[in-house]
């Protein structure tokens, strides 16, 4: 079976220069050792607010790197700086809007401010690259509305199959979609 990889992104200047503590990746990494029981291999960058240097990031991680999930953190507000939803735009193959909206209605229940959120989601060749908020307690709000998805859509564009801790978060696959060999 193919060794999963998944990647961990924050996007923040002050983090990429030691001076903020990247609090965001953590996170992440956390939230994903809960969901998943399949075994995997994270592959961490803290990067600075550079849409060209957010571009060959999250290229490096899915073409070289072979990831077959790249989760961001941080830039997908309406600051100059925040430029990760347009730097993914730019890599992905294809778009998924769902998720977009899904983490933005979940996250308008905890906060009115969640409409100023632009991140977005989408598909380069066989990895999925999905964009969360810098706060902790956001990333995995969103994680939980959206990661039930993720598996599946993963499987749909052939990367590897990723199973989940049902009583943490429960994965959703349609009858006909069968576990690989």
């Amino acid at each position: 079976m193919k060794e999963i990889k998944i990647g961990f992104v924050t996007v923040s200047d002050r983090a990429s220069r030691g001076e903020y503590e990247d609090l965001g990746g953590p996170a992440m990494q956390e939230w994903i050792s809960k969901a998943l029981t399949s075994k995997w291999t994270p592959v961490a960058k803290v990067i600075e607010d550079e849409q060209s240097l957010i571009e060959t990031t999250l290229k490096e991680l899915a073409d070289e790197e072979q990831c077959d999930l790249i989760l961001t953190t941080g830039g997908t507000g309406p600051a100059k700086r925040d430029v990760t939803p347009e730097a993914t735009a730019e890599v992905c193959d294809k778009i998924l809007d769902g998720f977009a909206e899904q983490m933005r209605a979940v996250s308008l229940q905890y906060v009115p401010t969640a409409i100023l959120s632009r991140q977005i989601a989408g598909t380069r060749g066989a990895c999925l690259i999905i964009n969360l908020p810098g706060k902790p307690s956001a990333i995995s709000e969103c994680l939980e509305a959206v990661f039930p998805a993720v598996p599946y859509c993963i499987d749909l564009i052939e990367g590897a199959y990723l199973e989940t801790d049902d009583s943490f978060v429960k994965a959703f696959r349609p009858k006909h979609a069968k576990k690989p060999n």
